[in-house]
């Protein structure tokens, strides 16, 4: 992760993208080459190379991503810019299941980096269904293009989700780890390329403020919220064997807590960071089964209409089971065995089809004594919070309490707040340029590896197991547009907390 200060242009290299014609492609890695490009982060030397699985011509692709890329651009389209980077793509078809695609695949490669001048430095991208990981992996491992050569470097990319679960979250791994290191291996999160979430580090290390009150003595609970308002649309195949717990809290939401909750990292490179987050997700309290049930709340939307959109109900989406059981809303209450953390709980909940779409942090600070202040009723003060938005605004608040104008002494909460969009003039992006460029430069700091994944996994795996044996039983429905189960509230009403509500 580098700064806008110091930014470095990577070495030349071939840019291959597995899935090039997927949605992802067009949605957000192309767009984001782009930004780069725009922003002169792009090598010289470079070509981009889309493997489709059938015969596709360069000219076709460079259409469909041009389209894409003026579909989906985050800001303005520069002609000249668009055409330079599109004018690097090539189309080769390749497919796993024909070993042979990957030997002339190496050889288009080859002389791609000969006319390109690359220097053999390869990025392979795969923009696929998780499934495809696997097969993908082994076959570039057999063709040796994954084999380091003298100073050029190889490197692998895959997105998420990493697994099913704790038993094949090991087995990628293990197997991903047989064929690359795992400094050449990328598991990338499109949450860790938001500008809010790396200021998590920032704001928690940078400030004499905040880090020494950061722990069990000062804190009180941390709430992670990620809202979704839409529903699972055509994705029913892909949703219902998932569910929103396997598709979101390993992943998007652990990565949020790890940076909240880490200790400080000796040194800022990425050995040091992705320890301590493996630390802090390994320091997550693995409950029982019976402990799981009473410490989570899952749902299921039923039809209802988000803004002026009508949702309909989740089990008649396309390829739902009838009688489905997958959850589309979980929140868990969670604690961490460590002497910073000890007694503070941190709740999280995420859901589709609810009314408010946000992602955001939320740290309740304990209430200072109110022997000062008998006249105002505790209930009327304000809760002290800082909060770390990320959608759909970036910033930070802060909630406290302060005296109404006036004879007497009145207290009312206010609210201080930082946008980043008010005070940095900046161009729009997805997420993505931040961590395609640290893929080019080698910079795996804002990467999971392979211990976190696995702690992150382990921590969730009594859920699905609770959750798969209890069936229908203890599954809430909620109304689409709604904030969400009803139960998902006595999680934190029975501890006398409440979720915070939006703002």
């Amino acid at each position: 992760m580098t700064t806008q200060a110091n930014a470095q242009v990577p070495d030349g290299c071939a840019f291959v993208i597995f899935g090039v014609t997927g949605d992802l492609t067009h949605r957000l890695v192309i767009p984001a080459l782009y930004n780069l490009a725009e922003a002169n982060l792009l090598p010289e030397k470079f070509c981009v190379v889309g493997i489709t699985r059938k015969d596709m011509s360069s000219e076709d692709l460079r259409a469909s991503l041009m389209q894409g890329l003026q579909k989906f651009a985050t800001r303005p389209v520069d002609q000249e810019i668009a055409d330079k980077l599109l004018y690097c793509v090539t189309s080769v078809s390749a497919d796993p299941s024909d070993p042979a695609s990957f030997d002339r695949l190496r050889e288009r490669l080859e002389k791609l980096e000969s006319s390109r001048n690359t220097g053999g430095n390869r990025l392979f991208y795969l923009a696929t269904p998780p499934d495809a990981f696997a097969p993908i992996s082994a076959e570039l491992g057999r063709a040796g293009l994954l084999k380091e050569d003298g100073s050029a470097w190889r490197r692998l990319v895959v997105e998420k989700p990493f697994g099913t679960d704790l038993a094949s979250a090991k087995a990628l791994n293990d197997h991903l780890l047989s064929i690359v290191t795992e400094h050449e291996l990328y598991r990338i999160d499109h949450y860790l390329g938001k500008e809010t979430v790396q200021n998590i580090l920032v704001l928690r290390f940078s400030n004499g403020m905040f880090e020494p009150i950061w722990n069990r003595d000062h804190i009180d609970h941390v709430q992670i919220t990620v809202d979704e308002k839409l529903g699972v649309g055509h994705r029913g195949s892909f949703y219902d064997k998932t569910g929103a717990l396997r598709d979101m809290v390993p992943n998007h939401l652990f990565q949020l807590l790890s940076l909240v909750a880490m200790e400080p990292p000796a040194h800022f490179n990425a050995h040091s960071v992705r320890s301590a987050k493996a630390d802090v997700l390994a320091a997550i309290q693995v409950q029982r089964e019976d402990e799981a049930l009473r410490n989570s709340v899952r749902g299921q939307y039923i039809a209802g209409k988000v803004d002026d959109t009508e949702i309909p109900d989740y089990r008649s989406v396309k390829d739902v089971a009838q009688g489905s059981t997958t959850e589309t809303y979980a929140a868990l209450k969670l604690t961490i065995d460590n002497w910073r953390w000890a007694g503070v709980p941190f709740y999280l909940r995420t859901g589709k089809a609810l009314g408010t779409k946000r992602t955001e942090v939320a740290i309740k600070f304990k209430q200072a004594p109110f022997a000062m202040f008998r006249c105002t009723p505790v209930e009327e003060l304000s809760q002290n919070y800082l909060v770390i938005g990320i959608e759909p605004v970036e910033g930070i608040a802060l909630q406290f309490n302060t005296k109404i104008p006036g004879p007497t002494i009145a207290i009312d909460g206010v609210e201080m707040t930082f946008r980043y969009k008010d005070y940095f003039k900046v161009a729009p992006s997805n997420g993505y340029e931040t961590l395609l460029h640290d893929c080019m430069i080698g910079d795996n700091i804002l990467f999971q590896r392979a211990d976190g994944v696995e702690a992150g996994w382990r921590a969730v795996q009594p859920f699905i197991d609770a959750w798969a044996k209890a069936g229908a039983q203890g599954l809430q429905s909620y109304k689409a547009g709604s904030e969400g189960p009803e139960d998902a509230d006595a999680l934190l009403t029975r501890d006398g907390r409440n979720w915070r509500e939006p703002g």
